[in-house]
Parts: C-alpha cells; sequence; structure tokens
C-alpha cells in the first residue's frame, strides 16, 4: 500500500494540471520532475523580476497563487443529513423487506425440506454484506480523491474491482455453502440425504446465488457512485446503507431461486458441474485482478476481517436463536436495530477513511452527533410502520419504546465509537480502513444490538412494565 505522503505530496500540479477525461493521472515519478522543472521556472522568473523591477512581487504573487491551491477543501457536514438521510430510510423499509421475505421463505417447500439453508441464509449474508460495503467504501475514496475524473483509471477501476468482488463472493460462496453444511451434520445428524449431494447442493446454491448478486450489486454501485460523482454528491454519505439493505433482498431471492431449481436435481450431478465450473471460473478473474494496477494488491488482503466477521456475527447468531422462541418479536426489531446502527457506524468509518486518504479535516464530533440523531426519525418511522400494522404481536406502551429507542440511540453511539477508532487504529498500524474496518464494525454490532434488545426484553418482563414473552397475550 502506498504511503500516504507518497501518495499525495504533489496534489498541486495534479489540482494546477488540465484534466482529460480519456486520460490517466500522471505518475508520481513523472510529476516529481515536472515540479523540479516548475520549481527551478519559478526560481529563475523571480531572480529575472528582482533584477529588472527591484521587487519580488511577481514572485510573491506566485507564491499566493501556489498557496491557495495548496488549501484543502474540508468535508461539508450541512450536507450529511440531506444526503444521508434517505439512503438510511431506504436502508429502513430495505431491511423491513428482507424480514419479511426470510418469513416467507422460511415456510416455503426449499427450505422445510433442507434444514440447512436456515444456516446458510445468516451466514452468506453476513459474507456478501461485508463485501459488498468494502466495495462501496473503497470506491467512494477513489472517488473522492478524484480517481474516477479519468475515463481510463475509472474503467480500471471498475472492472478490477467487479473482478475482486468476484473472487471473493465465489470464495465466500464456497465457505458459507460448506459451513452451512457442516454445521448441518452436528445440529441434525441422521439426514435422509446423501451427505455429498446435500453439500454439492449447498455450495452450489451458495456459490452461483453470491456469484450473480455481486455482478448485481457491484455494477449497481459502481453506477451509483459514479453518478454521485457527477452530481457532487459525497457516495460516503449514501454508499454503505445502500450496498447493506440491497444486498440483503438481491442474495435472498437468488439464493431462494438457485435453491428451489436445485433441488429437484439434488442427486444429481447437476450440483457438482456446477460447483467445478465456478470454482474454475476463481483463477479467471483472479488473473484479472493482478494484472489490474489498481486493485492488485486486494486480491490477497482484507480476507481475515471478512473470515473473523463471520465468526463472530454467528455468536449473535446462536444468542438470536436461544432467545426467539422466548421473547417475541426478538427476530422483527434484531436486524433493524443492528442494521441501522451498523449502517451509521459504516458511514462515519468511510467519511473518516477518506479524509485520512485525502489529508483533509474530519469534524468528527459534528459528523458524530448529526448520524447519532439522524437515528431518532428513522426508528420513529420504523416504530410508527411495526405499530400501524401490528407487527410482531407486541404489547406497544409507553415503556416499549422508551427501552427501544434507548438502546437503539446506545447501539448507534457504541457504532459509531468503534467506527471511529477502528479506522484510526487501522490507519496508523498502515493497514487501509476500507478494506479492514466495516466486516469487524458490522460484526460486534451483531453480537451488541442482540445483547442489549435481550436484555431490555428480560428487564421489561420481569419487572412487569411490559410481558415480551412468548405466552403474553398480545
Amino acid at each position: 500500500m502506498l504511503k500516504n505522503e507518497q501518495r499525495h505530496q504533489h496534489k498541486d500540479y495534479i489540482e494546477l494540471s488540465i484534466k482529460n477525461d480519456e486520460d490517466e493521472p500522471p505518475d508520481h515519478e513523472e510529476t516529481d520532475e515536472k515540479n523540479q522543472q516548475t520549481e527551478a521556472l519559478l526560481t529563475k522568473e523571480e531572480s529575472q523580476n528582482y533584477q529588472e523591477n527591484g521587487s519580488s512581487s511577481s514572485s510573491s504573487d506566485t507564491f499566493l497563487y501556489y498557496e491557495e491551491t495548496d488549501k484543502k477543501e474540508e468535508p461539508n457536514e450541512n450536507s450529511l443529513a440531506i444526503q444521508a438521510f434517505p439512503s438510511l430510510i431506504i436502508s429502513m423499509i430495505g431491511l423491513i423487506l428482507a424480514g419479511d421475505l426470510m418469513d416467507e421463505f422460511q415456510s416455503s417447500d426449499v427450505f422445510l425440506k433442507t434444514p440447512e439453508l436456515f444456516i446458510l441464509l445468516p451466514i452468506l449474508l453476513n459474507l456478501k454484506g461485508n463485501l459488498e460495503m468494502n466495495l462501496a467504501a473503497r470506491f467512494s475514496t477513489s472517488s473522492n480523491l478524484g480517481e474516477l475524473d479519468y475515463g481510463t483509471t475509472r474503467r480500471s477501476l471498475i472492472l478490477g474491482n467487479l473482478s475482486l468482488l468476484q473472487v471473493q463472493s465465489l470464495v465466500a460462496g464456497a465457505i458459507a455453502g460448506l459451513a452451512s453444511f457442516a454445521l448441518g451434520l452436528i445440529t441434525r445428524p441422521g439426514s435422509n440425504y446423501p451427505s455429498y449431494y446435500e453439500m454439492m447442493f449447498m455450495t452450489a446454491s451458495a456459490m452461483v446465488s453470491a456469484s450473480f448478486s455481486a455482478a448485481i450489486l457491484g455494477i449497481f454501485m459502481c453506477a451509483l457512485i459514479v453518478l454521485c460523482r457527477k452530481l457532487n454528491i459525497d457516495p460516503d454519505n449514501i454508499a454503505c446503507p445502500m450496498a447493506s439493505s440491497t444486498g440483503d433482498i438481491v442474495t435472498l431471492v437468488l439464493l431462494a431461486v438457485c435453491a428451489s431449481l436445485l433441488q429437484h436435481q439434488m442427486e444429481t450431478i447437476l450440483s457438482t458441474a456446477i460447483v467445478v465450473g465456478m470454482l474454475a471460473m476463481i483463477p479467471l478473474f483472479s488473473i484479472i485482478v493482478w494484472r489490474n494496477k489498481h486493485v492488485k494488491d486486494l486480491l490477497f488482503a482484507g480476507w481475515t476481517p471478512i473470515i473473523l466477521a463471520m465468526v463472530i456475527s454467528s455468536l449473535a447468531g446462536i444468542l438470536l436463536e436461544e432467545y426467539v422462541e422466548e421473547y417475541k418479536g426478538i427476530a422483527l426489531l434484531t436486524p433493524v436495530l443492528i442494521g441501522l446502527a451498523g449502517n451509521l457506524g459504516s458511514i462515519y468509518a468511510s467519511r473518516i477513511s477518506t479524509c485520512l486518504h485525502a489529508e483533509t479535516k474530519e469534524s468528527y464530533k459534528t459528523v458524530e452527533y448529526t448520524l447519532l440523531i439522524m437515528n431518532l426519525p428513522v426508528q420513529a418511522i420504523y416504530m410508527f410502520i411495526i405499530w400501524i400494522f401490528g407487527l410482531g404481536r407486541l404489547q406497544y406502551n409507553f415503556w416499549f419504546f422508551i427501552t427501544y429507542f434507548i438502546v437503539s440511540m446506545l447501539s448507534a453511539w457504541i457504532s459509531l465509537t468503534i467506527g471511529k477508532f477502528m479506522t484510526i487504529v487501522f490507519w496508523k498500524m498502515g493497514y487501509d480502513p476500507d478494506n479492514y474496518v466495516i466486516p469487524y464494525l458490522t460484526a460486534c454490532i451483531d453480537v451488541v444490538g442482540t445483547i442489549l434488545l435481550v436484555v431490555t426484553f428480560s428487564v421489561l418482563t420481569s419487572t412487569g412494565a411490559t410481558d415480551m414473552s412468548v405466552s403474553a397475550a398480545p
């Protein structure tokens, strides 16, 4: 990874040069040589002006001009709420739709005949979500650094990132399929299906849905961020929530379709052939990534946080499964609670990472308080939706609403704190936060948010404020 100083030490020259949409930005060595020539020319002109006019007014004017270009543009916090609020609302709606789809799929034949799909869902969604949010953060940084302003560089970045996303998604799909099958053997010994064919069925379903989902969402995210650059909108404010909300829905639908089509051919070699074909695509996309100078280093980077995040999130899944039958509303409230908190933290981390790359200043407290306050109206809209439609069979009273808002604000504050801390720490350690922070952040919020909600429901029930137990009457 290029050091920050090496990457931006000649920013003045790039800003003063004439940009051609079809040209690449100048290389660092070329920029060094031209800057040296410019400095020598300025020194010569300064000497001549002094000899001819007895003063250095021309040099002073030139110095002031360059001094002005050296000022770094600070991010505008006033536009944060305007740009981020709609994306958070869309994210919230997407989380609700994803929850409804999950409820529908749980009663479908394909899920009832293959219970391992229930194990596969959270693993696959977690892995895929982290990959797409990493892409959103990474591409947003490229946009804010001006790298998308050059036609050749823009095309190279898009092709490289989409190819990298395919490699990561295919590997993640294989891991999710094998992991869910292994967990299924532990929790459901004596399965009626042949183990080998069921393993291939799970792996093929996961890899196909992950690959197609990556293609759809990758193209969508790249197009969205390029459009944001054209419209002078900061993609850091909207990209991560959009990737999170749309990713779950698309992956859910594709997994259900793939599993339904392949289940009828489970005891044939069709799933095996699909797995072999998908595995063969990994080296092909890897070659494309390896030959792309913009994303080459990312081929072997960032895998550790993605895998560890899956393990951490599985703890939240175990906790959720333990209490979902004890307290009503847990399955309904948890995805939105942790999803919105994770999105707020991801926006914060993405903005800080961009500022670190671009060497601009971020008003941390202003951005943090703005994002924290934005959580209130979004959660209020969510509460209104589930109340008006009577979702979750919950007892809606003052204590329920006040405790939920306290938990949601606490989760959001923890997410923002973790996001800021991790971004700065990884940057100081020499790692690109765009590739490391978000997986750990979302995994931690999964566990923390689930624990807070379970504890809150337990306290409400034990104190008699609101009976949240499943046996209680609605």
